[in-house]
């Protein structure tokens, strides 16, 4: 069964299959080869509030890397195609507890399933 991970802010990218990767505050065992469900929602949803599975992703690759060490390639990567990187790592700072630009994250990478290899 695959694991589950919210993709709500870019839930547009996924579904256009633009989003091909992600950083993560946790996800430290993560490995190559995983199968992902990407969810509109995972944690926090209220009682009744339904899970919206969007598609499965195979993970291709895993590593921890510094925030601020983002690059233009990967910002448009991640959906963000309007954001430049220094945009990016405040707008992630914001939405992370106690991120700042050198905390080291999970960047990972997934392909969809009909995706070449």
């Amino acid at each position: 069964m695959p694991r589950l991970m919210s993709v709500s802010l870019t839930e547009d990218a996924v579904r256009a299959r633009r989003k091909t990767v992600t950083r993560r505050m946790g996800w430290l065992t993560l490995t190559p080869g995983t199968r992902l469900t990407l969810c509109r929602k995972v944690m926090g949803r209220k009682a009744g509030e339904p899970l919206v599975r969007i598609v499965d992703v195979e993970v291709l690759d895993v590593r921890r890397e510094r925030l601020a060490f983002i690059s233009p390639e990967d910002v448009e990567a991640e959906g963000f195609s309007d954001m430049s990187p220094e945009a990016f790592v405040e707008f992630f700072c914001r939405s992370h507890k106690g991120c700042t630009p050198d905390t080291f994250v999970t960047r990972i990478r997934w392909r969809y399933p009909d995706d070449a290899q």
